[in-house]
């Protein structure tokens, strides 16, 4: 399999988890059912899939000169920055603008745009420990 193979795959199954693991910050999991719930994490896990595939693209495409072994970290940096624009811009049009979703008032969020902690930590922690997971398997002469 190859690295992006192996980098939406594990992303897509650690994004699954956090998912789950938040879905009490946010008011679905106290006014739907658990099915629905459930179904809200699926489909958001879809589109985080979505969302590292072209966080992924874009960093290759903007910061993978020499890859991998003299672009590695500046590649997992530019995609964790891709994710946190995404989400900083995804979560203030869905929360605030279009009321897609709502935060419970135990969600800490950002002053400014009132985006979320919670998602803001997702593409912080799952990219860089994917990034650290797979070095081994992206560099020439390091075994995985």
């Amino acid at each position: 399999m190859t690295f992006a193979g192996r980098y939406l795959a594990l992303t897509t199954v650690l994004n699954l988890a956090w998912e789950l693991a938040q879905l009490p910050l946010y008011t679905i999991w106290a006014s739907a059912p658990l099915r629905e719930s459930l179904a809200a994490a699926v489909h958001c896990t879809v589109g985080d899939l979505a969302i590292a595939a072209v966080t992924l693209a874009l960093g290759m495409f903007v910061a993978a000169r020499n890859w991998p072994s003299a672009s590695y970290l500046r590649l997992a940096i530019v995609v964790v920055i891709f994710g946190l624009g995404y989400t900083v811009l995804s979560e203030w049009l869905n929360v605030e603008i279009r009321r897609n979703w709502a935060y419970v008032a135990a969600m800490p969020r950002l002053p400014w745009f009132g985006t979320g902690l919670a998602p803001l930590a997702q593409w912080v922690t799952i990219p860089t420990v994917v990034f650290l997971m797979l070095r081994g398997c992206a560099i020439p002469g390091r075994s995985a």
